[in-house]
């Protein structure tokens, strides 16, 4: 598999055929997904207006490949900032990172449930996150209140505002919901809904 950037480039082809160019960009989503891949895939088909048919309106894909790179940018910048304090802090013996490794995601269980913003938007709140379990979302900010949902093996406790998960906790399988959600999945994945 190649990087991220080869396969931007390949998603803007304009030599490969529509599907070669989605295929190039979900694995750009594997490589980069501040949501988790299933709500980024998600905000990208939305946001971009990907049809079931990418040979309908190819353009879309690239601009959902280019809303996710400028995402990425963001994460970089600071991610660059935070490499050159890690080794210098490395250089004087320091085991454990301080501050921690800017967040690249905050984890969206429920993958149509995420803020509708563009992720150049959300990008830097979720860079501001805490590291570790969250008491309050970050993205939404406090007062929204929470809501449960379960995706059949567990029980999230998501910001009622944007649907960031801010705890779960593992259960038994539910073959009822988890059936559910596989089959909206699939939905999903083929951009139907």
């Amino acid at each position: 598999m190649g990087s991220f950037t080869t396969h931007h480039l390949r998603a803007h082809d304009r030599t490969r055929s529509p599907v070669q160019r989605f295929g190039a960009l979900r694995t750009c989503i594997t490589e980069f997904a501040p949501y988790g891949f299933r709500a980024t895939y998600h905000h990208l088909c939305r946001s971009a207006g990907i049809p079931p048919e990418p040979e309908m309106d190819s353009e879309a894909v690239v601009r959902a490949v280019e809303e996710l790179n400028a995402a990425r940018e963001v994460w970089l910048v600071q991610f660059r900032e935070w490499q050159v304090r890690r080794r210098a802090q490395k250089a004087a013996g320091m085991r454990i990172p301080t501050p921690p490794e800017p967040r690249r995601q905050l984890w969206y269980p429920d993958p149509e449930f995420h803020p509708a913003e563009p992720l150049t938007a959300v990008m830097p709140r979720i860079l501001r996150a805490p590291s570790g379990s969250l008491t309050e979302c970050p993205v939404c900010g406090a007062g929204y209140g929470t809501k449960s949902w379960h995706d059949g093996f567990t029980a999230h406790l998501l910001c009622a505002g944007c649907g960031a998960s801010l705890a779960g906790r593992p259960t038994k399988p539910a073959p009822g919901v988890e059936a559910a959600r596989a089959e909206r999945w699939k939905l999903v994945w083929k951009r139907q809904v």
